[in-house]
């Protein structure tokens, strides 16, 4: 599949045709190069991401523990 690369200020812009397009525009990607390709994947997230986000609860989260849950047999398999 044939695409474009465009100028756009001091950086280049690659049109992704409607059919290679990400279904997810909510979160970050990164991309690498591999020898003559460009590779664009969904961004790994950092440890520090998910501390941050740990640090968002409020001092009185889940002080009262998790309510009692009834245990639910499973067929064996």
């Amino acid at each position: 599949m044939l695409t474009k690369i465009i100028i756009n200020g001091n950086s280049q812009t690659i049109q992704i045709p409607k059919e290679l397009q990400f279904q997810r525009l909510d979160i970050d990607y990164e991309m690498i190069r591999e020898k003559d390709a460009l590779v664009i994947r969904p961004a790994r997230r950092k440890l520090t991401d998910v501390l941050n986000r740990f640090a968002a609860f409020s001092p009185d989260f889940m002080t009262e523990g998790r309510p009692n849950q009834n245990e639910q047999k499973r067929e064996a398999l």
